[in-house]
């Protein structure tokens, strides 16, 4: 692992948090997106070598809609950037950690990411992240 990628915060609302947190940093975010696949729309703020994401669920069956009902808003997953998320996987999984997806999909930013279940993690998700293609 090579750095901390980003910090995902789950938010209610993008717009209002968009707005707090550009007010916190003292800047914009620099890209917003969707991602159907995970029923979540994004934004994503620099802040010096790492990000932070916001995210809001845009289907009650997503992750963070689920995540929002159990624990409402707040920080839900550390990303770390990777060089080689295959061999992430076959090192952590060796290392006795629970993956939750072992093939890499296409996530927000344009990256591969894989997850870590926080049971395995003293209770945080993880996020492994690999620049796509």
């Amino acid at each position: 692992m090579r750095k901390i990628e980003h910090i995902g915060i789950a938010v209610a609302d993008l717009e209002k948090s968009n707005e707090l947190f550009a007010r916190l940093l003292g800047k914009a975010p620099f890209k917003t997106e969707k991602v159907d696949s995970e029923g979540v729309e994004t934004s994503f703020f620099q802040v010096g070598e790492t990000k932070v994401e916001l995210l809001q669920a845009t289907r009650p069956d997503s992750p963070i809609a689920k995540y929002l009902d159990k624990k409402n808003e707040g920080v839900h997953h550390i990303a770390f950037d990777v060089e080689d998320i295959q061999a992430e996987v076959h090192r952590l999984k060796a290392a006795g950690f629970e993956i939750l997806n072992e093939t890499p999909k296409l996530g927000a930013d344009n990256k591969l990411v894989v997850f870590l279940h926080p049971r395995s993690t003293n209770g945080v998700l993880v996020e492994l992240c690999q620049e796509a293609g």
